[in-house]
């Protein structure tokens, strides 16, 4: 399996805390050129060196192509990425990067966009509140953090352009100001989109709770970060990968990923977070039921099996058949 190759150089140009355990990367082109634009909710790949290559949502105002703003929550259990962004990157290092890529994208008809964040969850939230601000549509931001300490980017969220429209709430504080998801969605206009980002626990109780008041799935929208991506729970069994253009089959051992057996075998697929996040691996399934087991694909999508992806995803039926 291979590590995608850096489309941009970028210099860090600034570092700063943006909360308790929350730093701010802005990212600029060495030689001061404009970056290549990008949408709100749009996401790089940072390389970070050793091979370390993690996905952070775009923070800053999609119009400013002059440089990315990152905001990176230190994890107590880091895989590595967060720990090289707080502990090692440090201003004027060159870092390599992919182009900007959307998956979590505005719905371009939407009457009301309603954007709820938990936590470092703010970050492709705040880019969406810079574009629906410029585009005069109706939205509101609702921040739900444990302590005031921990809101990120709290200065921005205050003295912008849209902070009227903008509710924190803390764990800390009183009950009462707490979100109150239940009233927060039944005071939504008809035809209202939800876009919710932050801890896997967050996530699933506003889309339950979405679901529970009648919001239509096409509404719904969400982006999990990696270490939160949700596990699909079933039995470790092997089975076997049938590659549809060499004919070629292979067997997936109990706790050997897709990936792993396609690199023992000689066969190079690119990947990136290996988490099922990003989508960099996505393969087209021609046979078989695959076990979904990524936070990239829609339940919609998932239910076609005809795509998958293999850096985490496992087989249902005894031979997946793949387009490879």
């Amino acid at each position: 399996m291979s590590q995608p190759v850096p489309e941009l150089s970028l210099r860090v140009s600034a570092k700063t805390s943006a909360a308790q355990d929350i730093c701010a990367l802005e990212l600029r082109s060495p030689d001061g050129a404009a970056l290549p634009r990008f949408e709100a909710g749009a996401h790089i790949d940072l390389h970070l060196g050793c091979g370390l290559v993690r996905q952070y949502s775009l923070a800053g105002d999609p119009a400013d192509t002059s440089r990315y703003l990152l905001g990176v929550l230190l994890e107590p259990e880091s895989r590595g990425g967060s720990t090289a962004v707080h502990r090692q990157v440090n201003v004027g290092d060159l870092l390599g990067a992919s182009l900007p890529r959307n998956h979590f994208p505005l719905h371009p008809d939407a009457p009301y966009s309603l954007l709820l964040a938990g936590g470092i969850g703010i970050t492709p939230l705040l880019a969406m509140a810079e574009q629906l601000q410029r585009e005069g549509r109706d939205f509101a931001l609702h921040y739900c953090t444990r302590s005031a300490a921990r809101t990120a980017f709290a200065e921005r969220l205050r003295d912008s352009a849209w902070a009227a429209r903008v509710s924190v709430h803390h764990d800390d504080a009183e009950p009462q100001q707490r979100l109150q998801l239940a009233r927060v969605l039944a005071d939504a206009p008809p035809g209202s989109h939800l876009y919710v980002c932050g801890p896997r626990g967050y996530i699933d109780w506003v889309l339950q709770g979405a679901q529970g008041a009648g919001w239509e799935a096409h509404r719904l929208h969400r982006e999990y970060f990696g270490a939160d991506a949700p596990a699909r729970a079933s039995a470790d069994q092997g089975f076997e990968v049938e590659l549809a253009r060499s004919a070629r089959v292979l067997r997936v051992e109990p706790g050997q990923t897709i990936v792993q057996a396609l690199a023992a075998a000689g066969v190079d697929l690119p990947t990136s977070c290996e988490q099922g996040v990003c989508g960099t691996c996505l393969t087209r399934v021609l046979s078989g039921v695959p076990d979904h087991r990524d936070s990239y694909l829609t339940d919609e999508e998932r239910a076609a099996n005809d795509q998958m992806l293999p850096c985490c995803s496992r087989s249902l039926s005894p031979r997946l058949v793949l387009e490879l």
